[in-house]
């Protein structure tokens, strides 16, 4: 298949599956070769008769939209939106619980990949957050072997990279040549087999990260109905995290943008984005 044959198919596609092409367009190689390989295991010539087959067997899109999920991740990605979070969003967050008496801070990590993400926040939380609050993170994901792979909690050195080695310590232990998540982040962490589209889990929640997926690879309208789940799970004053080159589309009541890539949970009907 030529790389301009997958572009194609891929523009044609992904609206009829509410995805966005440009979210897909750096990332784009990666889902042509897997439905190249689709197109081969049914025996079918090119693109064109792929087609073909969507329109004959319209159970083929279920198997085109896991097709076009993808599958990179690594710990404390975006050092930029951790450091925030570390020094001023948990922090805060921490306190607004033991100010309401609650002992614990709810956290939700929508489109969590192989744990990746629930796992850096865990370990931000006890590397650098008072213990007198807990956190509870539920990381969800549509994928089952990437949750496959997070329930194992082992992992080689790349994705580790960009972890402070402070919190590497306090994250993890050897595993031969790979690093297993220790026992007391892996108390606090959840997994639930969930499409970001899907109805959320029932909240409150304090803090929801949803990065580098449904802002990025959804289409506009889908992006408002995500935004606005999430916005009905934060409590008020809660926050929403997006990635560092996402943001939320205009429409969505109750989420006031605080710094890049993360929303504060507002009565406010204030959501445009600067």
């Amino acid at each position: 298949m030529f790389d301009s044959d997958g572009v194609a198919f891929l523009q044609w596609a992904l609206p009829r599956l509410h995805l966005r092409w440009e979210g897909f367009r750096r990332m784009h190689r990666q889902v042509c070769r897997r439905i190249d390989r689709r197109r081969a295991e049914l025996g079918l010539p090119d693109l064109a008769a792929y087609r073909v087959r969507l329109d004959e067997h319209p159970e083929e899109w279920r198997v085109l939209d896991g097709l076009c999920r993808v599958t990179v991740s690594r710990f404390a990605r975006d050092w930029e939106i951790w450091s925030e979070l570390a020094g001023h969003v948990l922090p805060q967050l921490a306190k607004d619980a033991a100010d309401a008496g609650r002992t614990t801070v709810r956290a939700w990590s929508a489109g969590c990949g192989a744990g990746e993400e629930p796992f850096t926040l865990a370990i931000a939380w006890m590397s650098e957050v008072a213990p007198a609050v807990a956190i509870d993170v539920l990381g969800t994901d549509v994928d089952a072997g990437q949750l496959q792979r997070a329930a194992a909690a082992i992992y080689p050195t790349p994705p580790l990279r960009e972890l402070p080695d402070h919190w590497r310590r306090v994250g993890f232990e050897p595993a031969g040549d790979q690093h297993r998540v220790r026992d007391p982040v892996r108390a606090v962490v959840s997994f639930e087999r969930r499409d970001v589209r899907d109805p959320p889990p029932p909240g409150p929640f304090d803090l929801v990260l949803c990065r580098n997926a449904a802002f990025t690879y959804l289409d506009e309208a889908v992006q408002r109905d995500v935004a606005a789940a999430f916005r009905s799970v934060l409590r008020d004053g809660g926050v929403l995290v997006v990635g560092i080159d996402e943001h939320v589309p205009d429409g969505v009541l109750g989420l006031a943008p605080r710094t890049r890539s993360i929303y504060l949970a507002t009565t406010s009907d204030i959501t445009r984005v600067a």
